[in-house]
């Protein structure tokens, strides 16, 4: 999935506002202006796009995970990664809503598309592990779909 695309997804799910997003995006020390956010925000073929890079992805999530759980003190902060992949996101955003793996399965079924708890396990593995699955775009639309569903309401 494109980063813009994700990012549309979030900032509707959390009724994000565009100083929100620039507001998130600083709480991990990246500064950005509206203009920017809102061509992310553009779509693909309307004047003003802008792709949005891995590194403001990654910073955009980090951000959410302080926004959401609030800053931990007693650890330093953490890099940023700069590959950013579908598996990261999903990394990011069960870290950031506090979700288990039962979660993740309702939310699923919410959005109507059946997955096991061995597939779920296979998408937050090492690359390297034998057992690693990469994440699909059609399953991370569909895990935004449910979750946005959970916390919006139907």
């Amino acid at each position: 999935m494109l980063n813009n695309d994700t990012l549309r997804s979030i900032r509707y799910m959390l009724d994000l506002g565009d100083v929100h997003v620039v507001d998130i995006l600083g709480l991990t020390g990246l500064k950005t202006t509206r203009d920017e956010v809102a061509a992310w925000l553009a779509k693909d073929d309307e004047p003003g796009f802008a792709p949005m890079s891995d590194a403001v992805m990654a910073h955009f999530l980090d951000g959410l995970i302080v926004h959401r759980r609030g800053r931990d003190e007693s650890q330093p902060p953490r890099p940023v990664e700069t590959r950013i992949n579908n598996n990261v996101v999903l990394k990011k955003l069960r870290v950031a809503f506090e979700l288990k793996e039962d979660d993740i399965l309702a939310i699923m079924q919410e959005a109507g598309f059946r997955v096991s708890k061995g597939e779920i396990n296979a998408l937050f593995r090492q690359p390297r592990h034998s057992n690693y699955r990469a994440c699909g775009d059609q399953f991370l639309r569909n895990f935004l779909k449910g979750l946005t569903a959970r916390l919006r309401g139907r």
